[in-house]
């Protein structure tokens, strides 16, 4: 119900004057507004980079066969343990989220009853990332700790 002022505040020729009352907050999960859109935006990002820097690591790592080829065989050889074989499953799970999202996007963009389905569209991208994971993990991580 709106707030009455009167006083200094209010018009000496009319009724007072009525001032809306505060809105409640808005709370959905973040302090940003966004849902899906939201999370794909910060996904999406989070992927990107993540990619970018994997990519200057395997750039300089592979400049080293150049300079030193005994340094480059260490490198090689530090990439073949348990820990980096869980990089590599997130690295895949990265550029398998980026990949299908950026797919979305698409869609968003150019589909004109994209911007209607976009949540579906994430969830969708969502599950298909899940199923891809799912088949590839086991392998991976069975050829990782030694199966």
């Amino acid at each position: 119900m709106p707030a009455k002022v009167t006083g200094a505040g209010a018009s000496s020729s009319s009724a007072p004057l009525t001032v809306p009352a505060p809105r409640p907050p808005i709370i959905a999960g973040t302090l940003y507004r966004g849902r899906e859109g939201m999370w794909s935006w910060v996904l999406h990002r989070i992927t990107g980079v993540a990619i970018y820097f994997f990519l200057l690591v395997h750039i300089l790592d592979t400049a080293l066969v150049r300079i030193s080829p005994e340094a480059y065989n260490v490198v090689i050889e530090s990439y073949k343990t348990p820990i980096m074989g869980l990089g590599e499953l997130a690295l895949v799970g990265a550029i398998g989220f980026h990949a299908l999202n950026g797919l979305r996007i698409i869609l968003i963009d150019f589909w004109g009853v994209g911007t209607r389905r976009h949540r579906a569209l994430f969830y969708g991208v969502l599950g298909l990332w899940a199923v891809l994971m799912i088949g590839f993990a086991p392998r991976h991580l069975m050829n990782v700790f030694g199966g």
